[in-house]
């Protein structure tokens, strides 16, 4: 097998998603797993169930489960915050500077 030097072989994900014009809707998405993964491994780990997790959301379980479905992208902050307190977190959201491609 022989080795090239080469820095990168065609397009990076990034320019692929802003191509197509994806980029921030695959973000959300990826973002929305991850924390929905966090609330039901926080959740399993507080020994709560769904149904006493709603209790202390002061929500419904229908709405629980739109919280923890990773596919759910329409979830509002204050929903997330009292998800995260109902399972002994806090939400924290930051900016950052973003260094992809214009």
């Amino acid at each position: 097998m022989t080795t090239r030097d080469h820095d990168h072989l065609g397009s990076s994900f990034e320019s692929l998603l802003i191509a197509e014009g994806t980029r921030d809707e695959t973000y959300a998405e990826a973002i929305k797993r991850v924390v929905a993964w966090q609330l039901e491994d926080a959740r399993r780990q507080a020994d709560l169930s769904k149904s006493a997790m709603a209790e202390t959301m002061r929500t419904s379980r229908t709405q629980l489960d739109r919280v923890l479905d990773p596919d759910n992208v329409a979830i509002s902050l204050d929903t997330l915050a009292r998800a995260a307190r109902a399972v002994g977190k806090t939400l924290k959201i930051e900016l950052i500077d973003d260094i992809t491609p214009s």
